[in-house]
């Protein structure tokens, strides 16, 4: 097992695969990252090579079918999640977060300028890049006829999920993040 996974703690006994609501938060902020960096599946594989994570993650094929054990996805896959995966998902994500962070800050920032402005998100091209293609990404893979999916058949719904996923990743980039994204997947999972 590489050593980086024991930088996150063991969750609560019991516990041994990765629970329902930590798959889709992990899946969702990887569609995040994606939708905010043009080679995002790439990325995924260069950082778990530069993590030493391959023997966790594989290749392509198999950070799909790990991805797919998100229940909202078009083709998920009923297997689990084990922690080990979830772990590496869990370090990754706040990698790429580190490396985004000028841009996750500087999109929250037009938002919320934006908002005290009572203008839409088309009066700045990067948030409304990101929205779009955060939107795409989301319809494209995501199953429609789940109840989960079709809540956020409205564009506003859909658009307060993406910025609070960059607020996440942001969460994500200070001291300590892989270990408080850890925490907070498993928050209200264990007994």
């Amino acid at each position: 097992m590489p050593v980086v996974l024991n930088t996150l703690p063991e969750p609560a006994r019991g516990i041994q695969d990765c629970p329902k609501r930590a798959r889709q938060q992990l899946d969702l902020l990887l569609l995040a990252i994606e939708a905010l960096d043009l080679s995002g599946s790439e990325a995924l594989l260069q950082v778990a090579a530069d993590l030493n994570l391959q023997s966790v993650i594989g290749d392509r094929v198999n950070l799909w079918r790990l991805r797919s054990t998100n229940p909202l996805r078009r083709n998920s896959q009923r297997q689990p999640m084990g922690l080990k995966e979830a772990k590496a998902l869990t370090l990754i994500t706040c990698h790429l977060a580190r490396r985004r962070t000028g841009t996750i800050r500087q999109l929250l920032l037009a938002h919320q300028q934006l908002q005290d402005k009572q203008l839409s998100f088309d009066h700045n091209f990067g948030l409304a890049h990101y929205l779009g293609r955060f939107q795409a990404h989301f319809h494209s893979r995501m199953n429609p006829k789940r109840a989960a999916v079709i809540a956020y058949r409205d564009p506003e719904k859909l658009h307060t999920l993406a910025l609070d996923l960059l607020n996440q990743l942001l969460f994500c980039t200070g001291t300590a993040g892989p270990q408080r994204l850890w925490a907070s997947l498993f928050d209200g999972e264990v007994s």
